[in-house]
């Protein structure tokens, strides 16, 4: 791929979330304020959240344990982010980890679609269908489907999309005047366009995480970090790290790289809310690191 085709597929990225800002500063106080704002990015916090420490490191890969009150609510929150149900994400993530960059995985830019933009594509949207939800409960989230709770909020799934679109709404109602005009605006923008960023920051890094950026790590994949991403996905776009040491809380693995969700995670620590935090000793990394060295020039 070329550095032209590499740029255009960043634009594609980029360009829907300038788009939105745009939007913001155009529609300032017609049709957005501060409290649309501030409706957006609480609501963009919390299902974030659910996803990121929920979803995929509490519920899919056990990198921390938390109490059993505490776990459904992860599951909750992650499912008003709009991404499926908790079985179903859970599973598909298990897979593309069993299968990454291989056949098999549910949304590999490498594999099945061609390369370039049209692995590309399929990797951020296309996967969704055809791939999306696919994977069999019983053998990638065993424990999910055999408890009776899991599958509850699984079953439920439907309710909390509206849910998630219900919330926002009445904030922006009860923040904008008690009026119909100030909640459609809630609804607008904390709902329907807080599910499109949260979306397209989780499918950046099913996408562009698998396609450029930098790697440091001995490992078969085709894992990045990619670190402007790594404030909006709230940490996840470290993901090179991840698939390294896919058990880890922390997904940035050197002080630079910002990781909002490992610094949520230690803050639950300190609180008695998380234990058996999984960390991944400088001594692990570096030899991996050597690994790589030895091998590149063997190639």
């Amino acid at each position: 791929m070329t550095r032209t085709e590499r740029f255009a597929n960043l634009l594609g990225v980029v360009v829907p979330l300038a788009g939105v800002l745009a939007a913001i500063v155009l529609l300032w106080n017609r049709a957005v304020n501060v409290a649309d704002l501030a409706i957006l990015a609480s609501t963009y916090l919390i299902t974030a959240v659910g996803i990121t420490i929920g979803f995929h490191r509490l519920l899919t890969h056990r990198a921390f344990a938390t109490h059993r009150w505490l776990e459904r609510t992860f599951a909750v929150l992650g499912s008003l982010a709009v991404q499926g149900s908790v079985l179903d994400w859970v599973a598909d993530h298990r897979k593309h980890h069993a299968h990454t960059d291989r056949e098999g995985d549910p949304h590999s830019p490498h594999v099945g679609h061609g390369s370039g933009l049209r692995g590309l594509l399929f990797a951020h949207v296309g996967w969704l269908l055809e791939t999306q939800g696919q994977a069999d409960w019983k053998k990638y989230a065993t424990e999910l489907y055999e408890d009776p709770a899991m599958r509850r909020i699984g079953r439920a799934f439907p309710w909390l999309v509206l849910v998630s679109l219900a919330i926002p709404t009445v904030a922006g109602y009860c923040l904008n005047g008690f009026t119909i005009g100030g909640a459609l605006q809630g609804l607008v923008w904390g709902g329907l366009v807080r599910i499109f960023l949260v979306h397209h920051v989780t499918w950046s890094v099913n996408s562009v995480c698998h396609f450029f950026g930098r790697r440091r790590f001995e490992i078969e994949d085709e894992s990045t970090n990619v670190g402007w991403l790594a404030v909006l996905s709230l940490g996840e776009s470290w993901h090179h790290n991840h698939h390294a040491f896919p058990r880890s809380a922390f997904h940035g693995l050197r002080w630079y790289e910002i990781d909002l969700s490992g610094l949520a995670i230690l803050g639950m620590q300190r609180v008695g809310l998380a234990w058996n935090v999984v960390r991944i000793s400088p001594e692990r990394q570096s030899a991996k690191i050597a690994r790589s060295a030895v091998a590149e020039p063997a190639a």
